[in-house]
């Protein structure tokens, strides 16, 4: 948590200098700043997170970077400073995060620290050396390249927070949550960095009208992008709906396959799945049991950990056969397929379903003692039946601070992946 309170009090500090350095200067380019605010607070308006709080807001970044380098405004030199450039993201921020804080449907603290710093460090590299004239002399195309590459620095200075703030919120390891911010970053980020650019230099073209003209193709996106998560959610939804299948029919116990899955998730990412990955290893574990609807005699609680290797491999090899007329991604189907081979000769994926599943089953009902001797009964048996990395991970996942009460997050596949609820395990 050291991390994170350094993040946070560098924010302030930056916050509380430009905030002090622009009311004893006074604003300069007063409906410049306006303009700006406005594009910022609306793009906060429309900000949403993940299932680790992390926040998108495509609009408001833009526009708070191009105002970050923003030189001129119709061919008029700009005014304004890299303190005013904070306090109006800042002033913007707030308001736009107003209605999030009402309803609590999102956490803003570690959201408004980013985008303070990262819209700092592009202020500080940008607004005095163009304020001293340093940048008269470059060209059209020399200038365009200076704005990308100072774009191209700050997302990724904002990615590395980003990573850092996620580490210290949720435990996962810093180097796949760094590869993932990297992969979100060349998707919508790309778009971001763009539109920044672009609104920058064509603001100092055409003056303010270039605002709402150039933002309009970044919200078509983002609006794209949400109504594509849509569909996944409601993909994930058939696959969830599914899964219930084998508890309806009094195969499994109520609530068995999402907590495997949301147990199994925790562990996918402290192995470092991301991703795709993780989105097979979801789908495979909702729908591990599936093969007990083939069987004539149902396993007695659907414990199928209990059962010989032999029947456990059967079962499973029903349920892939199942999970490939579904029209769902063929990993997963080998994923259910391989959950009962010896561990070394699984995919990861497998190996998680595997030792989640037996987990779940050895401690369902047996309060705090069960689930630790259902722990160790998987550590003793790792040298045949389950993948020692993976139980140590498992341990690692219920030792953490956040885990007290089993509490994980159940995701649901999309662009910004909304977790839907919370989920208690043992």
């Amino acid at each position: 948590m050291t991390v994170l309170r350094l993040i946070h009090t560098a924010a302030a500090l930056v916050a509380a200098g430009s905030l002090a350095g622009t009311l004893w200067t006074g604003l300069a380019d007063r409906g410049d700043a306006l303009a700006f605010g406005l594009l910022i607070t609306v793009g906060e308006l429309t900000r949403w997170s993940d299932e680790q709080a992390r926040q998108a807001a495509p609009l408001g970044a833009a526009g708070s970077l191009s105002y970050a380098l923003l030189g001129a405004v119709a061919g008029r030199p700009s005014e304004h400073d890299a303190a005013q450039v904070v306090t109006v993201v800042l002033v913007a921020a707030l308001l736009g995060a107003v209605p999030h804080i009402w309803s609590g449907r999102a956490p803003t603290t570690d959201h408004l620290a980013r985008r303070i710093l990262t819209v700092g460090f592009a202020a500080v590299c940008f607004q005095p050396l163009y304020n001293t004239g340093v940048f008269t002399a470059w060209d059209g195309s020399a200038y365009a390249l200076l704005l990308l590459t100072l774009l191209a620095l700050t997302s990724l200075c904002g990615t590395v927070l980003a990573a850092a703030l996620a580490h210290c919120r949720t435990g996962r390891p810093f180097g796949p949550l760094l590869r993932e911010e990297v992969r979100g970053l060349l998707g919508i980020g790309s778009a971001v960095v763009a539109t920044g650019a672009v609104m920058a230099l064509a603001v100092a073209v055409a003056g303010l009208w270039a605002l709402p003209v150039f933002c309009l193709p970044l919200l078509l996106v983002q609006l794209s992008v949400r109504r594509y998560a849509a569909v996944r959610a409601t993909y994930r939804q058939t696959i969830a709906s599914l899964a219930r299948a084998t508890e309806i029919a009094g195969c499994t116990p109520a609530g068995h396959a999402r907590r495997v899955a949301a147990l199994g998730l925790a562990v996918g990412r402290d192995l470092g799945l991301t991703g795709p990955e993780l989105t097979v290893l979801e789908y495979a574990a909702l729908m591990h049991d599936i093969g007990q609807l083939s069987l004539v005699d149902p396993v007695p609680a659907g414990a199928t950990a209990a059962l010989p290797a032999a029947e456990q491999r059967r079962i499973a090899l029903l349920g892939g056969a199942v999970v490939r007329q579904t029209g769902v991604d063929p990993a997963v189907a080998v994923v259910v397929e391989r959950q009962a081979d010896p561990w070394p000769e699984q995919p990861l994926a497998a190996r998680i379903v595997r030792a989640v599943n037996a987990y779940e089953e050895q401690s369902r009902g047996a309060g705090p003692e069960g689930a630790l001797r259902a722990l160790e009964e998987l550590r003793l048996r790792t040298a045949g039946d389950y993948a020692p990395e993976v139980v140590e991970s498992l341990a690692r996942v219920l030792a953490r601070p956040h885990a007290a009460r089993e509490r994980v997050p159940v995701r649901r596949p999309g662009w910004s992946d909304p977790a839907p609820g919370w989920v208690t395990h043992g």
